[in-house]
């Protein structure tokens, strides 16, 4: 069955965040990707594919939302330079309230805003075995569709969840470590770091919130080289670093 107008103006709709939320869908692009959703829990509404991909995956000829696109249409509505042969759109996860038990690790991202970043911190995240990422409600949006892309499917592996910091924290104060990323922390290199608690990595240019960070138990930072002149790190780069040191 060919796509129909309606399911492309839906498509267009997705890539926006006003879009998503209305829809309560995320677009997925490109056979890596949407073979790894389809192989997720996630519920899948549409899968706009060429002729091409269908003839190569007959394994998904069944799939109750299966149309047929041609490569014009499909890069009408691509991400990407050059048009892959599939994209699909899938329903939000449902990973219901946050809670977390004392002894599980948890990463933190407060404020982070850059999809590359977002999406590359929840691909590092899922390769440390980091099941529950909790954000800022100000951080961008885990499914827009270059998070997504960049998450390389992590993002259909690990829990995401948006709640308002600060509160989250007070809940939990004296129960776990809550560490910060910070310029002026202790050099991690000398610490004897817990497999337990919070993990904070603050926005891109200004750091972790100063309400959160008057809630941060353990404040740490990654050595700078003495004859280095950056300001700072990249947060992607900097949860990796940090990431790897907690010896997940």
């Amino acid at each position: 069955m060919e796509i129909t107008k309606s399911e492309l103006k839906l498509i267009n709709a997705l890539e926006t965040s006003h879009g998503r939320k209305k829809n309560n869908a995320f677009l997925v692009e490109g056979p890596k990707m949407v073979d790894e959703l389809l192989n997720a829990p996630f519920k899948t509404k549409l899968v706009a594919a060429t002729e091409e991909w269908i003839q190569n995956n007959p394994k998904h000829l069944s799939l109750p939302g299966l149309r047929l696109i041609s490569p014009n249409e499909l890069q009408k509505y691509s991400q990407f330079s050059s048009a892959n042969q599939v994209l699909a759109v899938a329903e939000f996860p449902e990973p219901g309230p946050f809670n977390a038990h004392p002894t599980e690790f948890i990463l933190v991202l407060d404020t982070i805003q850059d999809p590359g970043n977002l999406g590359t911190i929840i691909r590092t995240a899922d390769w440390f075995g980091i099941s529950k990422i909790l954000c800022s409600n100000e951080t961008a949006d885990a499914f827009n569709p270059k998070v997504v892309q960049a998450s390389m499917g992590s993002v259909f592996r690990v829990s995401i969840y948006y709640e308002n910091l600060e509160t989250i924290f007070k809940e939990f104060a004296g129960k776990v470590h809550i560490y910060g990323s910070l310029l002026h922390g202790e050099n991690i290199h000398q610490m004897n770091l817990k497999k337990q608690g919070f993990l904070v990595i603050g926005n891109e240019s200004k750091g972790i919130s100063d309400g959160v960070k008057k809630l941060v138990t353990n404040k740490i930072t990654i050595p700078q080289a003495p004859q280095s002149k950056t300001e700072s790190l990249n947060a992607a780069v900097a949860t990796g670093i940090l990431l790897s040191h907690f010896g997940l």
